[in-house]
């Protein structure tokens, strides 16, 4: 049976970037009726239909061999047109330059950005030539904007793709964690009820046993068992409230830890100083402060291009002091409580908690939690 399969004109995941682009290839078009020649201008005509099949074929094939000979083909039309019809079809360029950004590999893309400029370059040398006159200065102030824009775009292009596969693969490294920690959880969780139930529940199945005997035997010694039975009941009840109150999320040190792993899995080098013992630290503050941390490391990641991060806390018998440092662009003013950090007032309002926030040689974040007044309440 066969499946009728829906026609797509750009990759969905790309939106309508690719759409809005080909609103530019009206121009050629446009230059292309003032040509006089009928053979040349049908010529050009075809090389621009060329040149969308080119254009279209690289959003799709991006990361295979095929991606390169493409581009190859759309430059050497873009160098075509610029050179033999008109020079104001060096725009193009920016078509090309776009996908060259998409490199990865630094000498392919520098090897690109270099047969960029070459295309660009030489169709002015031909004008001359060709002219016997150098450009007007109203030419120069037309075309080389235009020309340095477009050999710099590659460089935001490549940056941004590069900062889409990280947070892409930040996102995989915490979701990998998470299914380590469910699965860790998971086993602690069979662990613990084999060896705190599976013993207490034979001990009553054992018991129930005697008790049946007893009752027309002994009744006195059958209502003894009895009584055994309902404490020893009760123990794992306890047992079972115990493990459940232990179900609880991450605490500061296992967020500690899962933290380093983002960091590191985003290129940042991670140092650690201060507390190591956390147990004095009410639960419920210490989740709090967990999700404020690993909030504040995700921060790290996506906004602040830094190379180092470092995290210190200070426990006394009044407060906890958390502080996360780097050496990236630092927190422009105007956003100073953005990127979720209105989120981790309001979690740390709920355990009589602040932050503060500033700039010196990057972002210093600094979170306070008083502990005396919960220790008091909890006893």
């Amino acid at each position: 049976m066969w499946m009728k399969r829906n026609f797509s004109l750009f990759p969905s995941q790309f939106g309508f970037f690719p759409y809005i682009f080909l609103i530019y290839v009206g121009f050629p078009i446009y230059y292309l009726t003032k040509e006089t020649q009928g053979v040349k201008q049908l010529i050009g005509y075809g090389m621009v239909l060329l040149f969308l099949v080119t254009y279209r074929q690289l959003y799709f094939c991006m990361g295979n061999k095929k991606f390169t000979y493409w581009l190859t083909v759309q430059m050497a039309i873009v160098f075509i047109l610029s050179m033999f019809y008109s020079l104001n079809h060096i725009f193009l360029g920016f078509f090309p330059a776009n996908f060259i950004g998409w490199y990865q590999n630094k000498t392919v893309f520098y090897r690109g950005l270099f047969s960029l400029a070459v295309i660009e370059i030489l169709p002015f040398v031909y004008h001359i030539a060709q002219t016997g006159s150098f450009f007007t200065a109203s030419e120069l102030i037309f075309f080389i904007p235009f020309l340095i824009i477009m050999l710099i775009s590659p460089f935001g292009i490549r940056s941004m793709n590069r900062r889409m596969e990280l947070e892409k693969q930040l996102a995989q490294a915490n979701k990998q964690i998470e299914e380590l920690v469910k699965r860790e959880e998971r086993v602690r969780i069979a662990r613990d009820l084999h060896d705190t139930l599976g013993h207490t529940l034979s001990l009553l199945t054992l018991k129930s046993q005697l008790v049946q005997r007893l009752i027309p035997a002994d009744l006195d010694r059958a209502k003894s068992e009895a009584k055994e039975m309902e404490v020893t009941s009760r123990a794992a009840l306890k047992q079972v409230r115990e493990l459940v109150s232990d179900m609880r999320a991450a605490t500061i040190a296992e967020e500690l830890i899962q933290i380093q792993q983002i960091l590191r899995a985003a290129g940042i080098t991670y140092q650690y100083n201060g507390e190591a013992d956390f147990s004095k630290i009410p639960p419920f503050t210490q989740n709090i402060l967990g999700m404020c941390i690993r909030e504040a490391a995700t921060n790290v990641v996506k906004h602040s291009r830094a190379a180092h991060c470092q995290v210190t806390t200070k426990l006394s018998t009044k407060n906890l002091k958390i502080m996360v440092l780097d050496d990236g662009m630092g927190v422009p003013k105007d956003q100073l409580f953005g990127n979720g950090l209105n989120g981790m007032k309001e979690r740390l309002a709920l355990v009589d908690g602040y932050l503060s926030l500033s700039n010196h040689n990057g972002a210093v974040l600094q979170i306070t939690v008083p502990i005396v007044k919960k220790e008091e309440a909890a006893v």
